[in-house]
């Protein structure tokens, strides 16, 4: 991850707009009789592109929903608010601005996988000091949404250090036992050639203990890859022989173990581009392996910039409005 999303905590709650092919409505609330539909019995894992609503003039979720066919969404980012206690962006309440977006996303016929973690802001698994209490922080936000999975996108010094890295794993484990049927995702970033050691000791952690995490996510950018289609696809294929021989699978369980979580467009990186293209060969690949997760960051820059480049709201992508968005709406996992 980086600077597209390393300064989204920065922006967010700032006032500073950045410019965009289209300025869209905020995220209105239900209204006071109307009933938000309960969560679909399915899992939402599967293909679920990250929205945030606190960054990057976002989009109306429903506006997305009918111009692109997806239903679900991966909302970011879930910190800590300074104690061992979950809030977005670790500010904001579960219950505001991101619980209306919930409550539109599932009025609409899908549903949400909140991500705790990203790049910046206090990490809950830093904060919580053992594995029990950052169990408990992620209780509370399963129970505010009646969840059926989370992700831990966990990066930086979270990842980086072992003993906050342990914990997000022991809790994962603790979470799991907890709720009977909920589905963990594990997203971290990689190499061209493969999980680094932080994501290898991830996985032996998750075996050691049997932690038994759903998906285990790769974030294929900012390495300065040329062939972004090709990197991806040699970096997950790494990932699956790592999560094969770690676990014991075999082939096909593995790739259902493994997901990807790509950049839609300009990536941090100068060289560094995810086209149209490339982000279908990625999901084509996703859909014959039968991989149990496609995303990317993010539906907030699903949008052609009226000026080229790239910006907080917009991909820099020779693309139409939702493009990348209705890519993942056609993959099932």
């Amino acid at each position: 991850m980086g600077k597209l999303r390393k300064n989204v905590l920065t922006l967010a709650g700032t006032g500073v707009a950045v410019a965009c092919a289209a300025t869209l409505t905020a995220v209105p609330a239900l209204s006071a009789n109307q009933q938000a539909p309960a969560p679909r019995a399915d899992s939402p894992v599967a293909a679920s592109p990250y929205l945030y609503t606190g960054w990057g003039n976002p989009p109306s979720p429903s506006e997305v929903q009918d111009a692109s066919g997806v239903k679900d969404f991966t909302l970011a980012f879930i910190n800590a608010d300074g104690t061992c206690n979950p809030a977005w962006d670790g500010t904001r309440p579960l219950d505001g601005q991101d619980k209306a977006a919930i409550d539109e996303i599932r009025a609409g016929g899908g549903d949400v996988v909140p991500s705790i973690g990203g790049w910046s802001g206090n990490k809950l698994g830093e904060v919580c000091t053992d594995a029990q209490s950052l169990a408990g922080a992620y209780q509370k936000v399963i129970d505010a949404y009646d969840l059926k999975a989370i992700d831990v996108d966990i990066e930086n010094t979270e990842v980086e250090t072992p003993a906050s890295r342990d914990r997000v794993i022991e809790a994962l484990k603790i979470t799991k036992e907890a709720n009977p049927g909920i589905r963990t995702v594990v997203t971290f970033g990689t190499t061209t050639t493969g999980p680094n050691e932080n994501g290898k000791a991830m996985l032996a952690k998750a075996e050691e203990i049997g932690a038994d995490v759903d998906v285990w996510t790769q974030m294929p950018f900012d390495f300065s890859g040329t062939d972004m289609a090709q990197d991806t696809i040699t970096t997950t294929e790494a990932l699956k022989e790592l999560v094969k021989t770690t676990f014991g699978y075999d082939d096909a369980t593995a790739y259902a173990h493994v997901g990807i979580s790509s950049m839609n467009g300009n990536t941090d990186q100068p060289a560094e581009h995810v086209d149209v293209a490339a982000f279908q060969a990625m999901a084509d690949y996703a859909a014959e392996k039968g991989l149990g997760r496609f995303t990317f960051w993010s539906v907030n820059r699903d949008r052609p910039c009226e000026n080229g480049g790239a910006a907080d709201s917009c991909s820099g992508a020779e693309q139409q409005p939702w493009e990348f968005s209705s890519i993942v709406a056609g993959f099932a996992g």
